[in-house]
């Protein structure tokens, strides 16, 4: 049963602040410099000192436990009202039609102009490199799909299946650094990430912020024990995320490390709820912190290119103000301005992602939601890794956009299956009155 309310402070403001992290320590990347009148991009190898605030900071581990609590609570509802698969999928599905099919076509216009232009290898590369952002939201369609599962497995199992993926996942690590390729270690995005959802789901079901008030404490000290072993006794990566001098370190491909930061943040957030902190918010408060949960995936999706709009801004002005290069540069204002382009630019997108969302109607089609959500994964995936240039001889990528848009259009028939009923009807219609004119 649920032990948690459809809306849970903690979590939503959790979730809330994650992304502003992501938002901020993707401005840190790479500084921007004038050398001998020409920018230069330079990427950042952090000083060692910061390589424990970079576990601090990692925020990825919270999008996967703030999923599996949401998910568990929609499975529960699903149980209650009696709804079946084509329901979840097209419910879940749907509403990341309007963010991703809009970004999506964005990237594709601009980098297949630039690759009919002339300009087809820097195009690819470019467009390759700015789609990672959606290894995210790939395995997140995967685990959302195995949800229903997933929720049964820790109802039936409790802490067991937790145990055996984290076995798998370190068995995955052993054997990637063992042979020195980090690529191995992609196995992890099906073990890892799934593993962290079930502790989202033992979350909402009452682990750590109900019973035992040494529950939350115990969750933060395997955790963090077990970081500090992974770094300092079996030589993991010495920062959670990747550097200049780093390239691969524990969050893509994933270790176990990221696993069991989750189960210390899990720890945290148990604490925070436990001492009543967020039970009680303002209605305005409440509105913000739903309005950002609510275009947390389109600024997920759009901050990079925010980012670069603001880096641009900024070397803008210090052609006109060339004393203040020092300042204008700086990480601290390149972060405030990617912010603030941020909350101006993705407004005015959400609108248009709006618009774009199929209506969830009464009825749905299970087989079409099926193949609609399947669609979508694919489509993702192929954009992840090849990227937006539509272009005979880029086939993946190509593939991959309009994979993209017709997994849209057919999330857009099965999620109301009674306009779409309506829709093939007029159609018809149509098409009878149009054969009795010309005869």
């Amino acid at each position: 049963m649920s032990t948690g309310t459809p809306r849970n402070h903690v979590i939503d403001v959790a979730r809330a602040l994650s992304v502003i992290v992501v938002v901020v320590f993707h401005t840190l990347l790479y500084r921007i410099s004038i050398v001998d009148g020409a920018v230069t991009l330079i990427p950042w190898a952090a000083p060692s000192w910061l390589y424990p605030l970079t576990w601090v900071l990692m925020i990825m581990p919270l999008f996967f436990v703030a999923g599996g609590f949401a998910n568990a609570l929609t499975v529960d509802r699903m149980r209650r009202e009696g709804t079946g698969l084509g329901h979840y999928l097209a419910g879940r599905g749907h509403r990341l039609v309007g963010p991703l099919s809009v970004f999506v076509t964005f990237c594709a216009v601009i980098f297949t102009a630039a690759a009919w232009l002339g300009w087809l290898g820097a195009a690819v590369e470019l467009s390759r490199q700015l789609m990672q952002l959606l290894w995210f939201i790939t395995v997140y369609l995967v685990i959302v799909a195995l949800a229903p599962w997933l929720v049964r497995l820790h109802d039936a199992y409790g802490v067991w299946p937790m145990i055996a993926m984290a076995v798998v996942a370190a068995a995955v690590d052993a054997w990637s650094f063992h042979v020195g390729r980090p690529e191995i270690r992609n196995l992890n995005m099906i073990v890892v990430w799934p593993l962290v959802h079930q502790f989202g789901i033992a979350y909402q079901r009452g682990w750590w912020r109900s019973g035992s008030r040494w529950a939350a404490p115990t969750a933060i000290l395997l955790g963090v024990t077990g970081v500090v072993f992974l770094v300092f006794v079996a030589g993991y990566p010495p920062t959670s995320v990747g550097f200049a001098d780093i390239p691969f370190a524990n969050l893509q491909p994933p270790t176990v490390a990221m696993a069991s930061l989750a189960l210390a943040q899990c720890g945290v957030l148990a604490l925070i709820e436990r001492a009543g902190w967020l039970a009680h918010l303002s209605g305005r408060t409440e509105r913000l912190i739903g309005v950002l949960n609510a275009v947390m995936m389109s600024v997920y999706l759009w901050h990079i290119p925010c980012i670069a709009v603001a880096g641009a801004g900024l070397l803008l002005l210090t052609a006109l103000l060339p004393s203040l290069a020092g300042i204008m540069l700086s990480p601290p204002v390149l972060a405030l301005a990617a912010l603030a382009v941020v909350a101006a630019v993705v407004p005015l997108l959400g609108q248009l992602e709006l618009r774009m969302i199929p209506p969830l109607g009464p009825t749905q089609d299970t087989a079409g939601a099926i193949m609609a959500y399947g669609t979508l994964v694919l489509g993702t995936l192929l954009v992840w890794q090849y990227g937006t240039v539509l272009h005979p001889t880029r086939v993946g990528s190509s593939l991959g956009v309009v994979l993209i848009w017709v997994g849209s259009w057919l999330m857009g028939h099965a999620a109301d299956r009674t306009q779409a009923a309506h829709r093939t009807g007029r159609a018809f219609l149509r098409a009878r009155d149009d054969r009795n004119g010309r005869t």
